[in-house]
Order: structure tokens, then sequence, then C-alpha cells
């Protein structure tokens, strides 16, 4: 395939597509979902405005066209979408993609794991923000035990994907579970990210004073084992990287959206479930592919469409934020856009 890449204006060039296929999740996780703004009666979206796995096809293979290589598959909870494996086996038809991921919970792999990698799927990102039965239930907004995780994560590493765990640290709330959470995963040899607590969306009540800090992150998981900076593996790579330095070469890293931000470097673009391409995971809006679709755009014209919009983009938000900004900026939510 002919590849024509495109850079905004920043000369940050697309390579990530981060592709949402469901709206909804079984969890209530309180800097996402929060249980109290997405209640019984909240309203998700009706089948029809999902993308179709057609659709998702088309728009993915026009993003390769353009020099994305990297597939994120995101929700909400990505494994509610019947049939994922089908998709995923479709995706990794296409040429130029070198390397699909999904983000989930991990309560639903351990039926759909080896489903999952036989079609095609690489890794898995796991979020996982406490080990302890109470913070985890606090956080995730349901009863579920984190020993339902834990059997994911085992089918996953069974079935032969790539697992990195994602733990996002809200001070206050599970910071006390940061060495727990780095010595399961050093025992288990999985990768562990630490994420600080970010200001996506409007309903997760954010502000500065519970956002735990890389450099207090490291200190603390420093004291396990000294650790030892990695170097960076791809341009725009969002982790710091680091391996503990006692012979066990497990990994551990750090995204620092809030206190050392990474806008200089991003090159993803985030599909929503919906069809909406934002290009910035703070986005105040996005611009509809999927009615472009529907209206029967060609592969050429849906090209120069997606290559107009980034090169118009000049996104850096987290460089510009301030604690003030945060709170009066009308951002998307996370479980729409796809984190």
């Amino acid at each position: 395939m002919a590849r024509s890449e495109v850079h905004d204006q920043l000369d940050r060039p697309l390579k990530d597509l981060r592709i949402s296929i469901m709206d909804r999740c079984n969890f209530r996780c309180t800097y996402c979902m929060p249980k109290e703004v997405f209640g019984p009666d909240y309203a998700f979206m009706d089948s029809e405005e999902l993308l179709s796995f057609d659709e998702i096809v088309e728009l993915a293979t026009a993003f390769a066209h353009l020099g994305v290589n990297k597939l994120r598959i995101t929700g909400g909870e990505p494994l509610l979408r019947k049939d994922v494996a089908q998709l995923i086996h479709r995706l990794d038809g296409i040429d130029g993609i070198e390397d699909i991921a999904l983000t989930t919970n991990a309560v639903m792999l351990p039926r759909l794991a080896q489903p999952l990698k036989e079609a095609g799927l690489r890794r898995v990102n796991i979020s996982f923000d406490a080990l302890s039965v109470a913070t985890f239930q606090q956080m995730s907004g349901r009863k579920t035990k984190p020993e339902a995780v834990i059997r994911g994560i085992q089918a996953a590493k069974e079935a032969g994907l790539g697992v990195k765990v994602n733990m996002v640290v809200q001070r206050g709330v599970n910071e006390h579970e940061v060495i727990p959470m780095a010595q399961f995963c050093k025992d288990e040899r999985v990768t562990l990210r630490f994420i600080e607590f970010m200001d996506v969306g409007q309903t997760n009540g954010w502000d500065f004073s519970q956002v735990v800090s890389k450099k207090e992150l490291y200190e603390r998981v420093s004291t396990i084992a000294p650790l030892r900076a990695q170097e960076e593996d791809y341009f725009g790579e969002v982790a710091s990287r680091y391996a503990y330095e006692d012979g066990s070469n497990v990994e551990v890293g750090f995204i620092s959206s809030v206190t050392e931000t990474f806008c200089g470097t991003c090159t993803r673009a985030r599909l929503s479930a919906d069809g909406k391409l934002f290009t910035c995971l703070f986005s105040e809006r996005g611009t509809d592919l999927k009615s472009d679709v529907r209206n029967g755009m060609s592969a050429t014209q849906l090209r120069e469409r997606i290559r107009s919009i980034w090169n118009l983009r000049a996104d850096r938000y987290s460089e510009l934020r301030t604690n003030e900004s945060a709170k009066q900026r009308k951002k998307i939510e996370m479980s729409y856009i796809g984190g």
C-alpha cells in the first residue's frame, strides 16, 4: 500500500489511532464513569449510533494510508461489544497495521483472551487500580473483587498476549496501593504503568491537589529496587520507562500528563464509538466521520478529509493547563472518547 504520511501544525505525524467501539461499561470507575452520573437511567448509544464493523475497518484503512501503524481498541469496555474478535481479525488484515492492542478491565478475558489472540490481537492494557477489596470496589464502583481482574491477567498471559497493567493513582484514594501493586506486577513479571490522575471530562471531580506526581511515584517504587531508565522505543512514546536493577528485568513506567507533559511528541488520534474524530484526549468537540462514510464518501475523499483535519491540528492542552482552566474547559468524557 502506498502510504502518504501527514503532519500537523507542530510537525507531529499521525501514527496511532485509538478506536472506541462501545460507550458502555460494566464498571463505574470514579475517574472515568462515576455511578452518580452514569446511573441506571443514563442514555447510552443505540446500536445504530455505533460505527459498524464495516465502517470501523473502512476508517482504519483510511488512517493506515496516512501513516497510522498502531491501533488501540477502547471503550467503555470494548469486550462488551459482541464478536469483537471478528473485528480484530479484520483490522489485522489491513496493510500497514503493525500492532493492535486493546484496553480492558479484564473481567471478560478468561473467556475471550484466546480467541482475541488467535484473531491477531497482540497486547492488552488492563486497568487495575487497587489490590485490596475495599479500595478496588470504591474505585470501580462495583462489588466485583480484584481477583476477577487477576484471573483476566492470568488468562491473557496464558493466551500469549502481552500484558500491561494501568493504575490511575489518586491522592487520598488509592495512593497506599502503589507499593503493593508494584510488587504484585513485579512478581507476576507484568509491566506496570502508573498514570497521574487527569482532568478528562467534566464528571470526575479533578483537582490538582489529588494528583500524585511521577516524581513521588518514582521515589516510592524505587524502595522496592533501584530503577534504571530505558531508552525510548519510538517517537511519541507516552510512558517514561524504567526497569528494576535487581536482575528481574521487569519494567515499570509513568504516564505524567499533568506534571511532565508530552504534547510535543503526541501522534495519537481518537475515534469515538459514534464515529467522531478527536485530535486530543482533552478535546471539546470532534469531527463527524460517520456521516461521511454513511453518505458514500469515497476512500480518496475520506483520506483527504482526515488529512485536512490533522494538518490543522495544533493541540497541546497539557502544556497550557492550569488548575482553573482545567475546571472551565468543557472536555469530552473519557468513557466517550476512549482514553
